[in-house]
């Protein structure tokens, strides 16, 4: 499990660090735009506050359908969560306590 999620991990920086480089230089873009003249420093402010409106709203959804997928492929590779191995561990506790009671002639 820890493989899978390394990579799927890996991949998901990725496609952020992408998105975060794109959003900047398309800034850097539209800060140019202004300086040169060619938009109002109003319409420039407007666009990047759009931008940075689609931007944040698109990373959501981003992180939603990873949040889903990473989801979906645990449940279907059937591994088990934290949680669960820790109740596990805690029963195999429970239980060889209980067979070192049983197992030791001295406790009956």
């Amino acid at each position: 499990m820890t493989d899978l999620m390394g990579v799927m991990k890996k991949t998901m920086m990725t496609g952020i660090g992408l998105a975060l480089k794109t959003k900047d230089e398309v800034e850097d873009w539209a800060r140019d735009l202004v300086t040169r003249g060619e938009v109002s420093e109003n319409e420039g402010e407007k666009f990047i506050d759009e931008l940075l409106k689609r931007y944040d709203e698109a990373r959501e959804n981003l992180e939603t359908r990873i949040e889903r997928i990473t989801q979906d492929i645990i449940t279907k590779a059937k591994v088990a969560s934290s949680e669960e191995v820790a109740e596990l561990r805690k029963e195999i506790e429970e239980l060889k306590k209980e067979n070192a009671r049983l197992s030791n002639p001295a406790d009956k």
